[in-house]
């Protein structure tokens, strides 16, 4: 008896000092890090605007909507992202006024002017700053509008349309909400330059808030992997 105790003693020793020597020599793997998402701006993207717009001064003042369509490309690095940007929309931005003149011969006559803006747009520049899959900017660059003006008196109308061009400045935010599809709201403050309507009826500075939301297609993929 004693002999197969000292033997079971002999074989647990063995086969404990085999393992020790086995996990000695076994190297240490050290765990993969978990990955994680990192969004890249960079890239082409095309997209869909709306919004409202109204004049800064004036009485009656213009105001209304438009609805329209953006293109763009970004640029990344670290994390500032500058890019290019243009839209255009169109617009049922307008105002009316109707008042009495006496026109000899006629004696009092109704007169009706009205001003609408059937489109709009800008072509900027933007710069922002990105955490993630949202990016804070500030923009600014060209701006312009289709603008017409429509005289009414004694049941005749006569109109004469204008290219006014100016610049526009604001800021937005945009946010990606799923790979490759992002959303933003934007402010922008437009200044339009005066042009001179029928030859004869020059009109003044012409300075439009607008607040728009847009959404956009990015084709870069920009869901990158990063360990």
């Amino acid at each position: 008896m004693k002999k197969i105790f000292l033997a079971s003693a002999c074989l647990l020793a063995l086969t404990g000092a085999a393992s020790a020597a086995d996990l000695a020599a076994r190297p240490y793997v050290k765990a993969p890090v978990a990955m994680a998402s990192v969004y890249n701006w960079t890239g082409f993207y095309l997209g869909l605007v709306g919004g409202g717009a109204w004049e800064d001064s004036g009485s009656p003042r213009m105001q209304g909507g438009f609805v329209g369509g953006t293109a763009g490309y970004n640029w990344q690095t670290g994390n500032v992202v500058f890019g290019v940007e243009a839209d255009g929309a169109w617009a049922d931005v307008s105002a009316s006024a109707t008042g009495a003149t006496v026109v000899p011969g006629f004696g009092v006559v109704t007169t009706t002017a009205s001003s609408k803006t059937d489109a709009l747009g800008t072509v900027r520049g933007r710069i922002g700053y990105a955490v993630n899959n949202v990016l804070f900017y500030g923009t600014g660059g060209y701006a312009w509008i289709d603008n017409k003006i429509t005289l009414s008196a004694l049941g005749v109308s006569a109109s004469d349309s204008k290219w006014h061009s100016g610049w526009t400045v604001g800021a937005g935010v945009e946010a990606f909400i799923a790979p490759q599809w992002s959303i933003k709201g934007e402010y922008l403050y437009r200044s339009l330059g005066g042009e001179t309507y029928f030859g004869a009826l020059p009109t003044g500075t012409l300075n439009l808030h607008t607040v728009q939301l847009g959404v956009n297609y990015h084709f870069n993929g920009p869901v990158v992997a990063k360990y």
